[in-house]
């Protein structure tokens, strides 16, 4: 864990301080703090990070405007950690491009395991293609997936993916024409915390259908199948060395 590095952005000091401490007990050591969204927004332009713990009320700048910002440079996995708890809040949050998210009051053990299980999925995409051949995964014809390269492209233009929404489609791209349940997905992809929150999947599939359909409002390729879940329809599949 000491090769990661963490960056912690939020505006109170004490609440960075237990975070800091209760990471690197847990053998996380390279960890930077900001306490505002200019501060977070200037240190990813100078050094790059494993993860993003990114506070939503920030003095500044709204910590989900950082996110958006954040996003047009890097796919680095965020974690929102805020006191706003409502559905509306993290689907909100999870759309712009979060991760995963934590509410406050939290459990330092919780975002440990959250940590963890973010870094695990990124270090899946990073490293696990080094086993395989490349694969292609041709989609309605104007849309290619690459495996090992961890690209997308549409009509031959490469298309920006984060992790975590490549691995769910690299995931229906290997059981085509399959369907699979919410609970299902979630465990296959986002591992080890199933909290019966479906809107996460719903949020993510929701991402790849804008990237990948022709019409995101009438998808022909990830199709919902009314009560059991959704499946991906191949139509095609080529696998080149």
């Amino acid at each position: 864990m000491m090769n990661y590095s963490l960056l912690l952005v939020d505006d109170e000091r004490g609440l960075l301080d237990v975070l800091e401490l209760a990471l690197r007990k847990d053998g996380f050591q390279n960890i930077h703090t900001a306490t505002t969204g200019i501060e977070a927004l200037n240190k990813i332009k100078k050094q790059s990070f494993d993860l993003i713990i990114l506070d939503i009320m920030l003095p500044d700048i709204d910590g989900l405007e950082v996110c958006r910002q954040m996003r047009t440079q890097i796919n680095t996995p965020i974690i929102f950690l805020t006191a706003k708890g409502t559905d509306m809040d993290k689907i909100l949050g999870l759309t712009i491009g979060g991760d995963d998210y934590i509410t406050k009051p939290f459990n330092s053990l919780e975002v440990i395991a959250r940590v963890k299980a973010n870094l695990r999925r990124q270090e899946f995409i990073a490293n696990e293609p080094k086993k395989f051949e490349e694969k292609r995964f041709h989609l309605n014809n104007n849309v290619q997936v690459l495996e090992e390269s961890g690209e997308i492209y549409v009509d031959e233009n490469l298309i920006e993916c984060p992790a975590k929404e490549f691995e769910l489609l690299i995931f229906l791209c290997k059981h085509p024409n399959r369907i699979f349940s919410v609970r299902q997905l979630y465990q296959k992809v986002w591992g080890d915390f199933y909290l019966g929150d479906e809107k996460t999947v719903a949020i993510h599939i929701s991402r790849l259908r804008k990237k990948i359909e022709a019409d995101p409002r009438k998808p022909s390729t990830i199709v919902n199948v009314r009560g059991l879940g959704y499946k991906l329809i191949l139509k095609d599949k080529e696998q080149k060395d």
